[in-house]
């Protein structure tokens, strides 16, 4: 069993989340506001209030976490606001990671943000789960299609379990 965190992803997050409590693990989803409790619980999930527009707000939702899921593959704003959500908040992001229980980074890099901003958060995940020995997993699939994207998605965190499972004890 391993607890997972979505930063993001709405009802396509909600739905895997259902998946991912059948399986027997535990999920914990964050909302920018109070409004959003009610979805994510009744898909059965925990719910954490806090946005990646302040990444200080997500910090304790990191709390005995295996796996964090960056999917901001759809978000929405400005060219500034989307450049941070794929850059400097994401970099500060994966820095909050390291001294913690997580063990696995799966990043979306698809959707309706511009391609070179998604690279860039590519790129940076790439380089910080390297530089902090975490296994990371990029999730390519087109989040227009929910089907696919959701046997992609479980795909890459099945990979990412397999790979904590298989890794030799200390």
């Amino acid at each position: 069993m391993a607890r997972i965190l979505f930063v993001g992803g709405g009802a396509r997050a909600r739905g895997l989340a259902t998946e991912l409590l059948a399986a027997g693990h535990a999920v914990r989803m964050t909302t920018r506001e109070e409004s959003g409790r009610s979805a994510i619980e009744a898909a059965g999930a925990e719910c954490w209030i806090g946005t990646p527009d302040r990444i200080a707000s997500l910090r304790y939702a990191l709390e005995n976490v295996t796996i964090a899921c960056w999917l901001l593959g759809t978000a929405r704003g400005t060219r500034e606001e989307l450049a941070a959500l794929h850059g400097s908040r994401l970099a500060f992001f994966a820095t909050q990671t390291i001294d913690t229980t997580v063990r696995g980074l799966l990043y979306e890099a698809a959707g309706c943000v511009e391609a070179d901003l998604l690279e860039n958060g590519r790129a940076l995940i790439v380089t910080a789960g390297a530089y902090n020995e975490i296994p990371v997993q990029v999730l390519k699939a087109d989040p227009a299609d929910e089907p696919a994207w959701r046997v992609a998605a479980r795909g890459a965190l099945d990979g990412l379990l397999e790979g904590l499972s298989s890794a030799p004890s200390g």
